[in-house]
């Protein structure tokens, strides 16, 4: 009897180092995870959440030919090597089904086209918008990489020059009735960032001032966002009341 607490307490720790080498290397394979924001051109969110970015595979398809049908997908798996913005992507189309199809081609030497995200596609001077941490790489989707904590959005612009991206600061728990501030900032392709006058935000009292601020009151959890003209709209951010949260 001396001998088998030992014994089991070897076991027990043996057991604990594979469950975690098992979890650790489950996160190596997800990748860094960051955020991920996807909407048409009308606004709608076709995805807002965080997912892994890692070195995936993708079926290119004949059906993108935004570039031009002599440019379509030849209908073969491609590798995106890597935690790279179109690689996350991919991953999260796996899980989100609003992401699907995904119409990519191969038909470059120097990287991979897309065309379209979850029926939306890019026509004539239009393209699928790519910003990172609010400002746009000078190299396609599939080769910026991603890092634990950024913030990628997609946005399927209509022409060329693209419009500003809108972000919104709300606090994370109010009291119900109780009128509170929130700021709309823009970023330019640049990342530069300035407050957004005239920004709509929901539930405000009136378009944001000069200096961005806005005032709401909440009765009930709610996901605001910011609208502004042509520009990109901001995230939703989502805003408690008392100990009520928005659900999903």
């Amino acid at each position: 009897m001396p001998r088998s607490i030992p014994f089991r307490l070897a076991a027990a720790c043996a057991l604990a180092i594979m469950l975690f080498l098992a979890i650790a290397a489950t996160a190596g394979a997800r990748g860094p995870v960051a955020s991920l924001r996807v909407l048409n051109t009308a606004g709608k969110v076709l995805a807002e959440d965080s997912f892994g970015a890692r070195t995936v595979t993708v079926r290119t398809s004949r059906k993108a030919t935004c570039f031009g049908p002599a440019n379509a997908g030849s209908g073969r798996p491609a590798t995106v090597k890597g935690p790279t913005a179109l690689g996350m992507l991919v991953q999260a189309a796996k899980r989100t089904r609003s992401l699907r199809p995904l119409l990519i081609t191969d038909a470059f030497d120097f990287g991979l086209g897309l065309c379209g995200i979850g029926g939306f596609v890019s026509e004539d001077e239009g393209s699928w918008y790519l910003k990172v941490n609010h400002r746009t790489p000078s190299v396609g989707g599939d080769s910026v990489r991603i890092r634990r904590g950024d913030e990628v959005l997609w946005y399927l612009a209509t022409s060329f020059p693209y419009p500003d991206e809108l972000s919104l600061v709300a606090p994370r728990r109010v009291a119900a009735g109780t009128p509170f501030t929130v700021r709309v900032f823009s970023y330019d392709e640049k990342g530069k960032r300035r407050p957004e006058a005239g920004a709509r935000v929901t539930g405000g009292t009136g378009p944001t001032g000069a200096d961005g601020r806005t005032t709401v009151t909440l009765s009930r959890p709610a996901r605001l966002t910011a609208r502004s003209g042509k520009d990109i709209p901001s995230n939703r951010e989502a805003v408690c009341v008392a100990r009520k949260c928005p659900r999903g």
